[in-house]
């Protein structure tokens, strides 16, 4: 894959240093850098991205359970393995998948990668603006909104500050769909350390061009307003239905982001 013309390469960006926390390889070496020094901070970082990667899956394989066959991955970030066609696709053949995301890098590597995938592509937009998401091309050629879809804002919503009004965000795309269609959140919240919060929101509100905002279980759960948790409710990482204790642990909130999946009314 070759670069997109207009990548900054002197500036981290939040999907690529996600990446490179999964171990990807679809970073710079401006990413790995501040991906380096957040690590040194908060050492459990890599296990809290890969935990938020579980979470995804496991909330996909719900929905397919729950007979959805519908897609639609907003902030999805750089395709790494387990993605959602993959665990969908798998799970359910022919379910259908659309990803939408901003950065260049992520949006081409994903046309690549889809390339000979027709029930699944990629949108590049802004998850911010849902009418020109729910417009798309894309959108219209694979999801079928009069049918239940899963909408999954994944590590996502702690990328969207206050003045962007996530709730009224999250309500254009719940009026959009279907009654029965699924809500799955995963967002990074101080509850747990709230001694290394801090300093790692300072770090992106410096380094990057998406600041995080950490917030409380009370401002997560307002966001499922129109949908019904599904149990556990909403919980940290390692709580949602997970595979075996194990994967739980002793200090399940020292992996701190609060994940639910909530069905609409």
């Amino acid at each position: 894959m070759t670069e997109p013309d207009e990548v900054d390469l002197d500036r981290p960006n939040a999907a690529r240093v996600y990446d490179y926390y999964l171990g990807g390889s679809h970073n710079f070496a401006v990413d790995r850098q501040m991906g380096d020094e957040a690590i040194a901070m908060w050492p459990e970082l890599p296990q809290i991205m890969q935990a938020n990667r579980a979470f995804l899956r496991r909330a996909v394989h719900y929905c397919v359970e729950q007979g959805i066959r519908q897609f639609l991955d907003l902030g999805s970030g750089i395709p790494t393995v387990g993605n959602v066609h993959e665990v969908a696709q798998l799970a359910a053949p022919g379910a259908r998948v659309v990803y939408v995301d901003t950065d260049p890098v992520a949006v081409a590597y994903s046309k690549t990668l889809l390339t000979d995938n027709p029930d699944a592509d990629i949108v590049r937009a802004d998850a911010r603006e849902p009418d020109e998401v729910l417009a798309s091309p894309e959108v219209s050629a694979l999801l079928d909104l009069d049918q239940p879809v899963a909408v999954m804002m994944v590590a996502l919503l702690h990328f969207i500050g206050d003045e962007s009004k996530p709730r009224e965000v999250i309500a254009r795309y719940r009026d959009a769909v279907a009654p029965g269609s699924y809500l799955a959140i995963s967002h990074a919240t101080a509850e747990g350390r709230p001694d290394l919060a801090g300093d790692h929101a300072d770090l992106y509100q410096q380094r990057t061009t998406t600041p995080m905002t950490f917030r409380s279980r009370t401002e997560i759960g307002a966001f499922f307003d129109g949908f019904e948790l599904v149990d556990p409710g909403l919980v940290f990482l390692p709580q949602w239905r997970p595979v075996s204790p194990a994967e739980v642990g002793d200090n399940p909130e020292r992996l701190t982001a609060l994940v639910g999946v909530g069905r609409r009314l």
